[in-house]
């Protein structure tokens, strides 16, 4: 049965990294318990491929493997949203046939990095893609990481095509949710990209947030978003604050914090593949000390343990 995404784009939505073991090959194990995990935690879909999954690092056979192996864990208990990540739009364009193919429900395509196009350029560049395949397209704007933003105006564009149903915001503006919504169709969300401002985000309309911190703390997350939607606001933000030193520290140095975080937990290796390396030990010890800081209330499982 069809579920649009606006019934399931929503909440905090984890960006799963990709294990990596001793011979630099994807550990497929590990990432399957990584995706069972947040099944078990009643995640609402799971990003794989993507900024936190070394995208770039990844052959496209191997991102095909990992998207066949969250198919096939999640047997649509959850919604699998794969990455189509290249500057190149004829290289993004074959990712997303491919994470097609692989069973992928929907596919995440970030503005291209390095070219700095043109706005006229951004929007050919999405059409193109979203005409190339059958699956619903979720954009990605990061202007830390492409230099240039998606703007406000190219959105509303794009979104004239319902093929476009959603938004990964990393730009940190927490008022663009409040200021576009009213110009935009009803089942359009709009989802943070930046855990340290998701928050606000959510709280000024904002439907979630594709999320580093709720690899490691899932339980937490859902209860901060549960919170928000019923006007808990003052738990909600008790909550958030006392994640914001964990935030800090995968923010500083991503992935390879994340990494080493769900190391700590037992959960995969930290190995990460060139030109990312591990996490240093000066790094290791602030997400051990910010793990301390929240093990007293056993906001995460396994910390402290």
């Amino acid at each position: 049965m069809f579920i649009p995404p606006s019934a399931w784009f929503t909440g905090f939505i984890p960006d799963l990294p990709t294990p990596f073991d001793t011979a630099d090959a994807v550990d497929i194990n590990a990432f399957a318990a990584l995706c069972e995990r947040q099944i078990a935690a009643s995640a609402p879909a799971i990003v794989v491929c993507e900024t936190a999954g070394e995208a770039s690092t990844l052959s496209p056979a191997e991102q095909e493997l990992v998207i066949r192996t969250a198919v096939d864990v999640a047997r649509g208990r959850v919604r699998v949203i794969a990455g189509a990540v290249s500057n190149s739009t004829s290289h993004a364009i074959e990712l997303a046939r491919r994470a097609e193919a692989a069973g992928a429900d929907a596919i995440m395509s970030v503005v291209p990095a390095y070219n700095k196009p043109m706005q006229e350029g951004m929007l050919a560049h999405f059409r193109s893609l979203a005409g190339s395949i059958g699956l619903p397209v979720i954009l990605h704007d990061i202007p830390s990481r492409t230099l240039r933003p998606l703007a406000d105006e190219t959105l509303l564009r794009l979104v004239e095509s319902r093929r476009f149903v959603g938004l990964r915001d990393g730009s940190g503006d927490i008022t663009r949710p409040m200021r576009l919504s009213r110009h935009l169709p009803a089942g359009f969300r709009f989802l943070s990209g930046d855990d340290a401002t998701a928050f606000g985000f959510i709280t000024d309309g904002g439907d979630g947030a594709i999320s580093e911190v709720a690899n490691i703390a899932p339980d937490l997350c859902r209860t901060i978003f549960s919170h928000v939607r019923q006007g808990r606001l003052q738990s909600a933000r008790y909550l958030h604050k006392r994640l914001i030193p964990l935030i800090a520290c995968l923010s500083k140095e991503s992935p390879a914090a994340l990494k080493y975080a769900l190391s700590v937990l037992g959960l995969m290796s930290e190995a990460t593949r060139l030109p990312i390396v591990p996490l240093e030990a000066t790094r290791q010890r602030e997400v051990v000390r910010a793990f301390a800081a929240i093990a007293d209330e056993e906001l995460i499982d396994g910390v402290g343990a």
